[in-house]
């Protein structure tokens, strides 16, 4: 008995300590306004102070950036992924895996004979769809996929359809692709070949997770019969399919923590690698701004990360965090 209630009273004697040193935490306040901005809930306190010390890092790398914006070109924000690592987020959000072209590989050949555009944006072609979310699940590649069989449909066809990115991450695992742990656009592309076709969004939707496989070729919302590879490294060869051809599927090392907080501006990072790539995107255009050659980028990151969900990066600048370096697009 004496035992027992010596227990008890420990245990009593734990709780209130729990609960005195809980309230004697007080969270600064910019921290508890991000949290409600961006509807973040810890489950454990513990878990909550080691956000904060990473958030207040974060913090003080865009506030440092911020203080010299003018000689990078572009600004940060302290976004929702302002309480991850840039480990963290990059394990997360960037699933692209490199690879070699396949022997049977076509390649794009620039038409010399086209006068290219100073500058273009095809959303405002109505080849674009919105910007999508991937959420915490490594399927950059698949939105990358969709945007671009997204682009020349709509081109061929006059009409815009939002394709599934959920069908490629469910069913393409054949080809090559693993779902949330990464995959690659060509991969996809050989899977639409082979399967005639991806499923609309609207009859197959994102799930942010792998799942089994629901294709319906009642649902099909595009088709493709083949796809180039853009000669890799090759900046001008990249211009001239996105300013002749439409949107192109590319491969981009955004493993940085000034990508991770991009806001506005054209994005030039010197760490950049332009062969170690970790992120599918879609190059939409390109255009100059303050002098500063871009290419116009729709990421899948939802609208409140970059400019709406986009970014401008350097162009012209030896092959700027690898953007020319495997980049393709969909024949339809």
């Amino acid at each position: 008995m004496q035992t027992s209630s010596t227990m008890k009273a420990l245990i009593f004697l734990s709780a209130i300590f729990a609960l005195t040193a809980s309230a004697a935490i007080k969270f600064p306040q910019e921290w508890v306004d991000w949290k409600t901005t961006h509807n973040k809930l810890y489950e454990e306190e513990l878990e909550e102070l080691h956000r904060l010390t990473v958030w207040q890092a974060n913090q003080k790398f865009v506030n440092a950036h911020n203080t010299y914006a003018y000689k990078f070109g572009y600004t940060l924000d302290m976004n929702e992924f302002g309480d991850l690592t840039g480990a963290e987020f990059a394990r997360i959000f960037n699933g692209y895996k490199m690879q070699e072209p396949f022997n049977d590989t076509k390649f794009y050949e620039p038409d010399t004979s086209v006068s290219l555009p100073a500058t273009i944006d095809w959303r405002q072609y109505g080849v674009v769809t919105e910007v999508k979310n991937q959420g915490q699940c490594g399927s950059c590649w698949s939105f990358s996929t969709t945007g671009s069989v997204e682009g020349q449909h709509a081109r061929k066809t006059g009409q815009l359809v939002s394709l599934s990115e959920q069908d490629l991450i469910d069913c393409s695992s054949s080809y090559g692709n693993n779902g949330c742990q990464g995959g690659v656009m060509d991969y996809a592309f050989r899977y639409m070949i082979a399967n005639n076709g991806d499923d609309t969004e609207r009859s197959y939707p994102y799930e942010m997770r792998k799942g089994n496989c629901r294709f319906n070729q009642n649902n099909v919302g595009a088709t493709i019969r083949s796809y180039h590879d853009i000669p890799r490294g090759s900046e001008s060869s990249l211009k001239s399919a996105v300013g002749s051809v439409g949107p192109v599927s590319v491969a981009i090392d955004a493993s940085h923590s000034s990508f991770q907080f991009y806001n506005g501006g054209v994005y030039v990072e010197p760490a950049c690698s332009s062969t170690r790539l970790d992120h599918g995107v879609l190059v939409v255009g390109y255009g100059t701004e303050n002098g500063q050659d871009y290419w116009l980028v729709k990421n899948s990151w939802g609208t409140n990360w970059g400019e709406n969900g986009y970014i401008k990066m350097a162009r012209n600048r030896g092959n700027q965090c690898g953007v020319a370096t495997q980049a393709s697009y969909p024949i339809v």
